[in-house]
């Protein structure tokens, strides 16, 4: 950030109801010479005071906070101040207290074992309007792909299906693949559970859906 021609201070807002992580932030960043510390809180509710009163361009804002916590939190000292940004530092990293802290208005969300200079990053990134997010939160927040039925098909048993779907029956399926009709009817009868269906039509009509080039 550039005010004049001059680089200009990075106010930051440290909240965390530990003492300890509050000083070892405090520390880091006050090894750096673009960014100040412009106070702490120990909770939510002062987290809101503060940054009502400090104007901060960043909020470090831990994820498990007593008295307020950090979803309401966040969402009144962005009501209060939509300029500030907040960023979210924690040790958790699951999909729904992720989910719950960028829906509240949080830009950025990082794991409090990050490195420090991925945290420092993350802080003028978020500064700047960005939104830094750990990569390892950002894999919990895509959606998880449901297993697809012809994914568990065996090379056999998408054969049969595939001949099943041009009107084959078991006793020609058995002789195109050099196989038992009765081998032709456990690799169908497997087929079928597989992927859903009770009778040959429905595997037929499943199959030019999901199997047919």
């Amino acid at each position: 950030m550039e005010v004049g021609g001059a680089r200009a201070m990075i106010g930051v807002l440290l909240v965390d109801d530990h003492a300890l992580v509050r000083s070892g932030l405090a520390g880091l960043l006050a090894a750096t010479d673009d960014m100040q510390v412009l106070g702490e809180a120990a909770d939510g509710a002062q987290a809101v005071e503060r940054a009502r009163e400090l104007a901060p361009d960043v909020v470090l804002m831990d994820l498990s906070m007593p008295v307020l916590d950090e979803v309401a939190a966040t969402q009144m000292i962005l009501a209060a101040r939509p300029e500030t940004h907040v960023v979210v530092l924690t040790s958790f990293s699951d999909r729904e207290r992720v989910g719950e802290a960028l829906a509240a208005g949080a830009v950025g969300y990082l794991l409090k074992d990050s490195e420090p200079r991925d945290l420092l990053a993350a802080v003028r990134s978020a500064a700047q309007g960005h939104a830094p997010i750990d990569p390892r939160v950002a894999r919990s927040l895509l959606p998880s792909a449901a297993p697809r039925p012809q994914d568990a098909l065996s090379a056999r048993e998408r054969e049969v299906l595939l001949l099943i779907a041009k009107g084959l029956a078991n006793k020609q399926i058995g002789r195109a693949l050099g196989i038992s009709e009765a081998t032709v009817k456990a690799h169908a009868g497997s087929a079928f559970r597989r992927i859903g269906v009770a009778d040959r039509t429905s595997a037929a009509l499943w199959t030019r859906e999901h199997l047919a080039p």
